[in-house]
């Protein structure tokens, strides 16, 4: 896709908020820090749309960017921050549960992870839950920039066989600074909006 026209449509922290034009949405889960917000604005051309930090926790609300009026790329805080209370970190998850059990507009999921590490115990409970809900998950390997080329293909070997990807599962190492992956990752969000309708306030593929 060729994005010239990107706006911040909506911050919301619940349901009556979000945006109601029923465009395709495409979220992007992580833990905090993983890079979701740097992530955005590399696949948008924009250097601050979406808001970074150094500290983890920056995003609280849910951020819907719309994107040439065709797909809204869904920013949700990003998980497992350990410096919140349980009070905050408790209603950060109903607000994440609830847009992802609810939107019928989501088509997508991008399950971000670091490619440096082993998934942590809050990165295999997403995933897991996402899986139970039959999401379609693609997953980025994000700050591959940080490895060597000869490290590349063990740390995704690791990733795989720790989140027991399957052959068909889309697994994309991403860099925010080479920008590796930002192709193949816009060729799979053009893939599902090709075949994307909302019909009778219900989303569905058209074959």
């Amino acid at each position: 896709m060729n994005v010239n026209n990107v706006t911040l449509g909506t911050v919301a922290v619940k349901k009556e908020q979000y945006p109601d034009n029923h465009l395709m949405e495409v979220a992007f889960v992580g833990k905090s820090n993983v890079g979701k917000s740097s992530l955005i604005n590399l696949m948008i051309n924009r250097k601050s749309l979406a808001r970074t930090s150094q500290n983890p926790g920056k995003t609280r609300t849910i951020n819907f960017y719309n994107i040439e009026d065709l797909v809204h790329f869904v920013d949700l805080p990003g998980y497992g921050y350990a410096r919140i209370s349980k009070s905050e970190s408790a209603k950060w998850g109903k607000m994440i549960e609830s847009y992802l059990l609810k939107r019928k507009e989501l088509t997508m999921i991008a399950f971000l992870i670091d490619i440096r590490h082993k998934p942590g115990r809050n990165d295999l409970q997403m995933y897991n839950w996402l899986k139970y809900y039959n999401y379609d998950i693609v997953v980025v390997a994000t700050k591959s920039d940080k490895l060597k080329r000869s490290q590349l293909n063990k740390h995704l070997n690791v990733l795989k066989k720790d989140l027991n990807l399957s052959p068909e599962n889309i697994l994309i190492p991403f860099s925010t600074q080479t920008r590796i992956g930002k192709d193949k990752l816009w060729d799979v969000i053009d893939s599902k909006l090709e075949k994307y309708e909302f019909i009778e306030d219900k989303a569905k593929f058209v074959e």
